[in-house]
Parts: structure tokens; sequence; C-alpha cells
């Protein structure tokens, strides 16, 4: 590409260039950070699987449940079971338990993570009510699953082998619905085991 000979245009030009160069990057940062998360485990993300794991192993390692919500979020949640010890490799199924006390419908996205961060690519889920949005009716109660299982392959990695506790913990940020949903949410009825108080 041909320059501009005038030397005002070409700092006008350089400085353009620069500030799309710089936007197209901020732009490409998160799903790439996103990606390198999830493939390494880093800062505590976790992995996903279709199945369970091809083995498991006599020992055990102790997984605590924690639940939180987003300032905004006028939603109740909170773990079904604090705690549960699982064989490493051996598939585990936790319930989290989300409550809208409000008198109009809400949508809920969360985020989770786990600790220690040496876990985390170790950390597998097969399913999980973080992977979809979840949409709760007034005063609407709901326990929501997360199926699981701590890869053996922890134990062949120097920095995470002698993990003995793993933390799994949400947050659930409130989420805006649109116009379709709440024409949908007045046609379907509740499923599952929801229960409106």
């Amino acid at each position: 590409m041909k320059l501009p000979k005038d030397p005002n245009t070409r700092v006008v030009f350089a400085l353009v260039s620069v500030v799309l160069t710089m936007g197209a990057l901020a732009w490409a940062a998160v799903p790439f950070y996103s990606w390198f998360c999830r493939v390494t485990g880093f800062a505590g993300t976790t992995s996903t699987a279709v199945g369970p794991a091809d083995k498991v192993l006599d020992e055990t390692i102790l997984i605590r449940f924690d639940a939180n919500t987003d300032p905004g979020m006028p939603w109740e949640f909170k773990p079904v079971v604090k705690k549960m010890t699982l064989h490493i490799g051996e598939t585990g199924m936790a319930f989290f338990e989300a409550y809208n006390p409000t008198d109009h419908p809400i949508g809920g996205s969360a985020s989770f993570n786990v600790a220690p961060d040496s876990s985390g690519g170790y950390f597998t889920k097969i399913d999980c009510f973080c992977f979809t949005e979840q949409i709760l009716r007034p005063h609407e109660r709901v326990q929501m699953p997360v199926t699981f299982y701590v890869d053996p392959d922890i134990k062949n990695d120097p920095d995470a082998k002698y993990v003995h506790e793993i933390t799994l913990s949400y947050t659930f940020y409130q989420t805006e619905l649109t116009e379709e949903q709440l024409t949908q949410l007045a046609i379907d009825p509740p499923i599952g085991q929801r229960t409106t108080n």
C-alpha cells in the first residue's frame, strides 16, 4: 500500500493504524484468554468431557462447594451439600439451589472456577447448569445439578498431585431477558424439580 506524501497525513494514518490494531488485539484477547484457560486450567478454569473418566483410583479427594451472587443479582443461591468425598476419577453429582424471591422472572448466568488453581485443568465437568442461562419465575426455587470427576492425570502433575481438597465455586450474574423469553415463560409450565412458594 502506498503511503501519503504529506507528513501530517502520514502521522494520522499511522495513529489510525495503531488504534485499529490495538482494537483488534483487544477484541481477540477475550476469546484467546478463555481458550487458554480451558486448555491449561489456568486461573482455576475447569475442563469438560462427554463421559466419565477412563479409570478410578483408590485415592480419594474432598470436593467443597461454594455459591455466590453478584451484588446486582436478587436470587438466593447455595449448594445443597457443602462437601463430598470421591475417589479420583469417580463421577460425582452435586446440586445447587437457586430461589427467585421477586415478583418477576429473572435470568441468570453462572461463572465458575476451582481452587487451588493447579487443580483447574483436572476438574472435569460432564454436565452443568452453568453451561446455559437459567431463568426462574417469580418465587420459584430450583435445584440444579453439576456432574463431574477429578481426572486421574492429576497424580502425574508435579504441581497438583498433592492436592487433597478442591473447592468448586459459582457466582450467578443477572442476565437480560428478551421479549421472546418472557412470552415463552407465560406459555410453558414449570418443569423438572422446580417448585414455586
